[in-house]
């Protein structure tokens, strides 16, 4: 599913950014973090900066632009757990999907879960990053 925009504090659409990413296959909604100047998929307890906004079939060349848009706090982001989540709480932070694309059902990640539409593996949630 991706991390996709559901709401911003202010009601603003985010700026789209181009920064230059690593040797990885972008997804649209797939979180990101800068390693070494470039962007690298945000996975496990990860904090991500970024979310990527296209989509290739094909890696990108090492230092190719892509568009992204931050991460802040002051948007809350659609998603779906990719594991049961039976004993997630609202409030709790849990970490973010080995393919950069939701969150797991492990407490003590970055994405604090705002909302929950049920805890089944593939339910919807939404979160934010602070």
């Amino acid at each position: 599913m991706g991390f996709m925009i559901h709401s911003t504090d202010d009601g603003r659409t985010p700026a789209t950014e181009y920064l230059p990413a690593g040797a990885i296959t972008p997804k649209v909604g797939m979180a990101l973090k800068m390693t070494g100047g470039l962007l690298v998929p945000a996975v496990g307890s990860d904090r991500p900066g970024y979310i990527c906004m296209t989509q290739r079939e094909t890696a990108c060349e090492a230092g190719e632009h892509i568009p992204v848009i931050r991460a802040g706090g002051d948007i809350i982001f659609e998603t779906a757990f990719s594991a049961a989540a039976g004993s997630v709480k609202l409030g709790d932070k849990v970490t973010i999907s080995a393919d950069g694309l939701g969150v797991t059902a492990t407490v003590g990640g970055p994405a604090e879960v705002v909302y929950m539409d049920g805890t089944e593996n593939g339910s919807m949630c939404r979160v934010r990053f602070d």
